[in-house]
């Protein structure tokens, strides 16, 4: 992890637009055990801060969240398991209730499928 995406993370929340629930670094050793690593873990070189979100955590992920990550992961990776709550939608929510609207259904589109159907779409090649 490069961690390059750290910043964007933390301006997303400065501008209060989501709110950080639960964040989880898991890694699988070459002998296929998996583990969980603390924020501190993680820094010590300088070249990453993570500090921002030590102590994040509301309990919502568990043991099996982080035996659910290992089994994804190829050993010797490591990846990071995210929860956070879009706050922007809960005013936007609110608003569409009183004005009479119903929630019917709700889902997630997979990144892999956005960028394919992206990539179908762009003449100038595939997005990265």
């Amino acid at each position: 992890m490069t961690g390059e995406g750290f910043p964007l993370l933390v301006d997303l929340v400065d501008r209060g637009l989501i709110r950080i629930l639960d964040l989880l670094f898991v890694r699988k050793e070459e002998d296929g055990s998996v583990v969980g690593l603390e924020t501190a873990d993680l820094t010590g070189d300088g070249a990453l801060d993570l500090a921002v979100f030590e102590g994040v955590s509301s309990g919502l992920l568990g043991q099996d969240d982080l035996a659910e990550a290992g089994a994804a992961l190829e050993p010797g990776s490591s990846a990071g398991i995210l929860v956070y709550e879009n706050l922007w939608a809960a005013p936007f929510a609110t608003a569409l209730r009183r004005g009479g609207a119903q929630l019917v259904a709700s889902g997630r589109i997979p990144v892999p499928a956005v960028l394919a159907a992206l990539d179908a779409t762009d003449p100038d090649g595939p997005s990265t």
